[in-house]
């Protein structure tokens, strides 16, 4: 146990989340002193500028992040600032100095975690981010150690939840994309820029992250394929009604054997259809979940806001109790696990199910022409469907699983065809198996 009276923390930024942080921590204090062993307090808070009333003690304000990180009253090191390279600076200048830190930052760690988890193992410091993943919901500290002894296979999910507001008013109202973002943005639920979200690089971040501590190897952002829902319409998900299913973001992690017998992972983000009766069709609106499947503990859900202020600082209130535990008691956090270093599987060899929109003239035998070339690809096709009659005649299909390089080459090859107007919308179909 140290000596220590007081445990010190630095916050850096006083956005939503930190300011949720340091509120909470000051109307809590006495709680926190208990939970810790040991009084947790805030000597400075990090923001870009100081002016105005901010809503805590002016005296606790600085615009000098380094000089904060670098006193030697400060033990632990919050970092909500955002971003990636200021961050990635002071995180390991903490690291070095031996201070511990917890942060939110997904994108930084997506890229990072490998250098700033050997930073963190070098001074013997922790590394805590609960919050970067899924706001409030508790899936980083159920991997990597509820689930330390087990073997899990699969991890799969909603983990944005602008892009599943977005899906779930569409499905909801039957308005279109656009009209549908915007109303989003004016309900706080999408950023003025919306790319990171509704294209998938947010989501891509989050699935690197649960991805590299389900499987025991390090992942990037960059090793994630990623599509967005901006081009998802309104008649795909009356078409994904038709067939008993809605339209998610979903985040997809997963151990997969390749047929010599290697072991290979896959992360990808993209918009899938998926049916009503799976668990996560019924996560709706501005919430997250994530379903973890392991060998010994069989389907885990995890559920809840997964985003927001008091969300998202109650996550990072979580690591920062443990953090301050181990500097009061002297232990450690986990460590980051890499032992595995599985190859990451190329998309060409994901096998699922897909659903394929096509415009097609209508005349005799052109659902046989177009059957012929996706069996000319061996993709098997499950169901068809027709809609419509002269230009505005629509055929569907939705096929059993196969890999998507077969799937890429059946759709260039449509794309071609004379019977083939144009082929309007490309999705895949997860949760069956057949």
């Amino acid at each position: 146990m140290t000596s220590k009276k007081t445990i010190g923390i630095a916050v850096l930024g006083l956005g939503n989340v930190g300011s949720e942080v340091v509120r909470i921590l000051t109307e809590n204090a006495s709680d926190f002193e208990a939970r810790v062993g040991v009084p947790v307090e805030i000597r400075g808070i990090a923001v870009r500028r100081i002016d105005g009333d901010r809503g805590v003690d002016p005296a606790l304000l600085t615009d000098n992040p380094a000089a904060l990180v670098d006193r030697d009253d400060v033990d632990i090191v919050v970092e909500v600032l955002g971003g990636i390279e200021v961050p990635r600076k002071l995180i390991l200048a903490a690291l070095e100095k031996g201070k511990s830190v917890v942060t939110a930052n997904k994108a930084l760690l997506a890229e990072y975690t490998g250098e700033l988890a050997d930073a963190a193992e070098k001074s013997r410091a922790d590394l805590y981010f609960e919050a970067a993943v899924a706001g409030a919901i508790p899936v980083v500290r159920p991997l990597m150690q509820s689930l330390a002894g087990d073997r899990v296979n699969k991890v799969a999910g909603i983990v944005n939840g602008t892009t599943n507001f977005i899906l779930s008013a569409m499905d909801e109202t039957g308005a279109d994309y656009a009209e549908t973002l915007a109303e989003a943005g004016r309900l706080g639920y999408a950023e003025a820029d919306p790319t990171a979200d509704v294209e998938g690089y947010d989501a891509a971040s989050k699935a690197a992250i649960l991805a590299s501590i389900a499987f025991h190897t390090r992942v990037t952002a960059g090793d994630v394929y990623r599509e967005g829902i901006s081009k998802i319409t309104s008649a795909d998900l009356e078409m994904a009604r038709s067939l008993d299913c809605t339209i998610k973001l979903l985040a997809l992690c997963e151990r997969i054997t390749t047929p010599n017998g290697q072991d290979r992972i896959s992360a990808r983000v993209y918009p899938a259809l998926v049916p009503l009766d799976h668990p996560l069709a019924t996560v709706n609106g501005a919430f997250n979940a994530i379903v973890v499947e392991a060998e010994a503990a069989g389907r885990l859900m995890f559920y809840g806001q997964g985003a927001g202020g008091a969300p998202t600082a109650s996550a990072v209130l979580g690591d920062l109790v443990m953090a301050a535990r181990n500097k009061f008691y002297g232990g450690r956090g986990p460590l980051e696990s890499k032992y595995a270093k599985l190859k990451i599987a190329p998309m060409g060899d994901i096998t699922t199910r897909y659903y394929v929109n096509m415009q097609v003239a209508d005349r005799p035998g052109v659902l046989a022409t177009v059957a012929a070339e996706f069996a000319n690809h061996d993709v098997s096709i499950s169901t068809v469907r027709q809609q419509g009659s002269g230009d505005g005649a629509c055929l569907v299909v939705v096929t059993h699983l196969a890999s998507d390089s077969a799937l890429s080459k059946t759709v260039s090859a449509l794309e071609k065809m004379d019977v083939v107007t144009s082929v309007s919308s490309v999705l895949r179909l997860e949760g069956t198996t057949v």
